[in-house]
C-alpha cells in the first residue's frame, strides 16, 4: 500500500459505480456510456500527473457493505450500469468513499481526506449532473473549494437537465465548467488556465 501524496487538486468521480436501477436510469445509460469515453482517459491522465482520484459513491442502502461489495452489485449480470461500472473500475491507488445521500460531502469522510491530501481545488465528474454532481458542487462551494466541473465527463437523463444544472453552477457558484481536454496537466500545482467551455452540452 503506497503512502498518500499531497496535492492541491483532486478529481472526484461521483456515482459511476452504479447499477442505474432507478426510474430514468434507462435514459441516463446512453449518455453515461459516452461519458466513459472521456472520463476513463481523463482519469488516467490525472493519475499520471499525480492528481489523486477519489471515487465517491452511493451505498444504495446497503449499510453493511463496502466499496468492493457495491462494485460487485453494480457489475452483476443483468445490471443496467454494468458496462459503465466495469469501464471505470477504480485503480488500486485510487481512494473511495461511500455516501448515504446525494452530496459527496454529507455524512462522509471526504473533508478529512481532502485535508490530509492538502487539496484546495476539486474537479468533479460523474452521475448525474443535475443531482449528485449538483449537490456535491454546492457543498464543495460551502467548504470554499475552488471548483471545476467537466461538462463532457458528466451525464444526466437529458440535455436539458445537464445544461440547466451546469448553467446554475456557473451563474450562482461561479464554478468553472469546461471539457476534459481543456484541463492542463499542470492542474496539480497551480490554477488551470484553460478557457471556459462555451458549449457544455452532454451531446459528445
Amino acid at each position: 500500500m503506497s503512502k498518500s501524496k499531497r496535492s492541491d487538486t483532486a478529481l472526484l468521480i461521483i456515482d459511476v459505480i452504479n447499477d442505474l436501477d432507478f426510474p430514468g436510469g434507462e435514459k441516463v445509460l446512453p449518455w453515461a456510456l459516452r461519458m466513459v469515453e472521456r472520463l476513463g482517459p481523463f482519469a488516467e491522465r490525472m493519475r499520471r500527473a499525480g492528481v489523486p482520484v477519489i471515487y465517491v459513491n452511493d451505498n444504495f442502502g446497503y449499510w453493511r457493505s463496502n466499496f468492493r461489495d457495491i462494485y460487485t452489485h453494480c457489475t452483476r449480470r443483468g445490471s443496467r450500469g454494468r458496462d459503465v461500472a466495469r469501464a471505470l473500475k477504480p485503480r488500486p491507488d485510487d481512494y473511495f468513499i461511500l455516501k448515504p445521500k446525494h452530496s459527496a460531502f454529507f455524512a462522509t469522510s471526504l473533508v478529512p481526506l481532502l485535508e490530509h491530501l492538502g487539496t484546495k481545488k476539486l474537479i468533479l465528474a460523474g452521475l448525474a449532473t443535475n443531482l449528485c454532481i449538483f449537490f456535491s458542487a454546492h457543498d464543495a462551494h460551502m467548504h470554499e473549494y475552488k471548483l471545476t466541473v467537466l461538462s463532457d465527463c458528466c451525464a444526466a437523463e437529458s440535455d436539458e437537465d445537464h445544461d440547466v444544472a451546469l448553467s446554475q453552477l456557473q451563474r450562482f457558484l461561479h464554478v468553472r465548467v469546461c471539457r476534459s481536454d481543456e484541463v492542463g496537466l499542470h492542474a496539480k500545482r497551480r490554477r488551470p488556465t484553460a478557457r471556459r467551455s462555451s458549449r457544455p452540452r452532454q451531446t459528445l
